[in-house]
């Protein structure tokens, strides 16, 4: 089971969030991984990096389990459940 993550408030100067968002959508990640992806990378540099710290969420989504078919996040094969395509064809 996932810990809980720590949330703060964090105030910076508008031209310094900018930089941080266009550099975060940069390397395809939100601004706060980026904020964390820096203080991670500032401790490891500095010999800080606790050894009891989990590692960095993956890009993206989560991913959900696979159902019985195989099928990610339990959906079944495409087309079948939830599509809208199909929808309005038949």
């Amino acid at each position: 089971m996932a810990t809980e993550r720590k949330k703060i408030l964090l105030r910076l100067d508008p031209a310094v969030h900018d930089a941080l968002a266009r550099w975060a959508g940069d390397e395809l990640r939100s601004t706060n991984a980026q904020i964390e992806f820096l203080l991670r990378q500032a401790l490891a540099d500095a010999g800080r990096m606790p050894g009891s710290a989990g590692r960095m969420r993956r890009p993206g989504r989560p991913r959900n389990a696979p159902d019985e078919q195989g099928a990610p996040g339990g959906k079944g094969p495409p087309g079948e459940r939830g599509s809208r395509r199909g929808a309005s064809e038949e």
